[in-house]
């Protein structure tokens, strides 16, 4: 098993250099590994290869994990209960989904201290569907000063999960729009550090690459299908 969870992890690994090339980028752009539902094993497997930040959805799952393996850097990924903010904020070195301003203040007020800084994302419902959460594009400037003014956070940038398509072109635009949104950001607020766009998943990394996309999130074509059972 551990072979092929190894042979697809170098085969994303050489799809985002080549994507990354093929734009004519220099700059580097980060490998999330996606390990919802899958075990410990695979996890530690990865890690002995070099990678070294994970992503999780589940609060109660990827604690246990977490508690065995604080040396890595874990991601919370998924939607935010406003009851589970705490634990979120004591364990994770970064927040992918935050869709509200509530949460927002809620990781703020819950965050220790001597963490240091939670490094959060904005989630943009970037293609308007009724059925995903995040903020409306038009709002992103004012939540954006909003947040940046609460303690134990830093925003470093956006995150967004487009509705599916196929054709790469249709596939960019969504993520287009997000950088540009990311770059009036910078404009407004040339102090802070907002370096990140968190977007891109197996189907559709390339097209994210070619957009600007700095951090991708990458499940499937590295640990196989999931069992939800």
């Amino acid at each position: 098993m551990n072979n092929t969870l190894l042979s697809r992890y170098q085969q994303v690994l050489n799809r985002i250099e080549t994507a990354r090339k093929d734009s004519g980028r220099h700059d580097p752009v980060t490998l999330l590994a996606v390990s919802k539902t899958k075990p410990l094993a695979d996890i530690e497997a990865l890690a002995e290869a070099g990678q070294k930040a994970f992503g999780e959805n589940y609060v109660q799952e990827a604690l246990e994990k977490i508690a065995q393996r604080p040396d890595l850097e874990w991601h919370f990924i998924g939607p935010i209960q406003s009851n589970k903010t705490k634990p979120i904020a004591e364990h994770f070195q970064w927040v992918h989904s935050v869709d509200r301003l509530k949460i927002a203040k809620r990781l703020s007020a819950q965050r220790p201290p001597g963490l240091g800084d939670l490094q959060i994302l904005l989630e943009v419902n970037v293609s308007e569907e009724a059925s995903k959460s995040g903020f409306r594009p038009e709002e992103i400037l004012d939540v954006t000063e909003e947040v940046m003014a609460l303690p134990n956070l830093s925003l470093r940038g956006l995150m967004a999960i487009p509705a599916r398509t196929e054709s790469m072109e249709a596939q960019r635009e969504p993520f287009r729009q997000l950088r540009d949104l990311l770059t009036e950001m910078q404009q407004r607020f040339p102090q802070a550090p907002l370096d990140t766009l968190s977007m891109g998943m197996s189907a559709d990394l390339e097209a994210a690459i070619m957009e600007g996309s700095t951090l991708v999130r990458i499940g499937t074509d590295i640990f196989g299908a999931r069992n939800y059972a």
